[in-house]
């Protein structure tokens, strides 16, 4: 037996011995709409304050990062589920949903993927990684983030799209290509297009929507199989939000029959006050304003924040505050406590 597989042999004992629990939100109160989060596998073996909190609110879960090429593509060749298969297990012991996340992004690829040249080359892997994938999970998953974050920084005309891999060697057409595999390896899997900074007020944002409405119109016309877009909702806490701009795209795509939800929601709080009661109550008026003026055009089909505890969030990676605070952009605080943010999502999902 090769070394790394003698030690994921023992993790997953570990892991599965650590991940049994009764499901803590067997008696919670239903939500009308699903509320997830995204989770980290580290701390869900090593937490259980982070387990029972996802067990309490939960009915959907989404990998940070263990679907990603980097984690479950280490080579051409190889593919690693342990990660992916680790979090189902948990899901499905508390009577939660896994999403996937994600197929196709223009980053977190391995270095084997710098050699793919071509438009063959480039296909095959893209065919081979979808379908093996989507495989795995089929009928256990039951929504795909298919491609994230394929429109461009700041779209200009014809540039309107990413430069990636896959567009420089498949030009615009790998993301039909992607949702064509996708379906065809899980025929009843909900397929999504999921896309950042899409949600505040100012031009750039603006552009984005447009950018966005262009890639799903031109699936549309190709009926090429896409169900939903994802709002991923890393809001900015000191933009607005552009209410009339997010209710009319809802609406446009409702018009094409294609569903909304918001997958990684949070509020990045470098630029807010520092006393914790007004900044979360800034929060709590953002994502207000987002979550309604998405509802006021289409309901969503699920909200997930991106983490449920302040103690495993991104945000400080990159947003750490100037006077030294924490950052609080998710629905519970360090200590698992609920804050405003919280309640905002338990109104919106009617939670009864």
């Amino acid at each position: 037996m090769r070394r790394r597989d003698f030690v994921q042999g023992s993790l997953a004992v570990a892991a599965h011995a650590a991940l049994q629990m009764p499901a803590a939100n067997a008696a919670a109160p239903p939500r009308q709409i699903p509320y997830g989060s995204a989770v980290r596998g580290d701390a869900l073996v090593d937490d259980p304050a982070y387990r029972t909190a996802l067990a309490d609110y939960c009915q959907l879960v989404v990998p940070e990062g263990g679907l990603k090429w980097d984690t479950v593509r280490p080579s051409e060749d190889r593919f690693d589920f342990y990660e992916g298969d680790k979090l189902l297990a948990f899901a499905e012991q508390n009577g939660m949903k896994m999403r996937g996340h994600t197929l196709i992004w223009y980053a977190a690829m391995p270095d084997w993927t710098s050699s793919i040249r071509g438009g063959k080359a480039a296909e095959k892997a893209l065919t081979k990684h979808i379908r093996t994938v989507v495989g795995q999970y089929k009928g256990r998953v039951p929504s795909w983030d298919v491609i994230n974050e394929a429109i461009a920084e700041d779209p200009r005309g014809s540039d309107y799209l990413r430069p990636n891999l896959w567009l420089e060697n498949m030009g615009k057409g790998y993301i039909e290509s992607a949702f064509r595999q996708a379906a065809e390896a899980d025929p009843k899997v909900q397929l999504v297009i999921n896309e950042y900074d899409i949600e505040c007020v100012g031009e750039q944002f603006k552009n984005r929507r447009n950018a966005l409405l262009r890639v799903v119109r031109d699936l549309r016309d190709r009926d090429a199989p896409i169900h939903a877009v994802g709002f991923q909702g890393h809001l900015k806490g000191e933009h607005e939000i552009d209410k009339e701009g997010v209710s009319s795209f809802v609406a446009e795509l409702k018009a094409m029959n294609v569903d909304v939800l918001v997958t990684e929601l949070d509020v990045i709080d470098k630029f807010l006050p520092s006393d914790e009661k007004q900044r979360d109550d800034v929060i709590a008026g953002r994502v207000t304003d987002l979550l309604q003026a998405i509802s006021d055009a289409n309901r969503p089909t699920a909200i997930l924040t991106w983490g449920i505890s302040d103690r495993y969030t991104w945000v400080p990676m990159y947003f750490t505050r100037d006077d030294g605070s924490p950052n609080r952009p998710l629905p519970l605080d360090r200590d698992y406590k609920v804050k405003p943010l919280m309640k905002v999502i338990d109104r919106f999902t009617a939670r009864v």
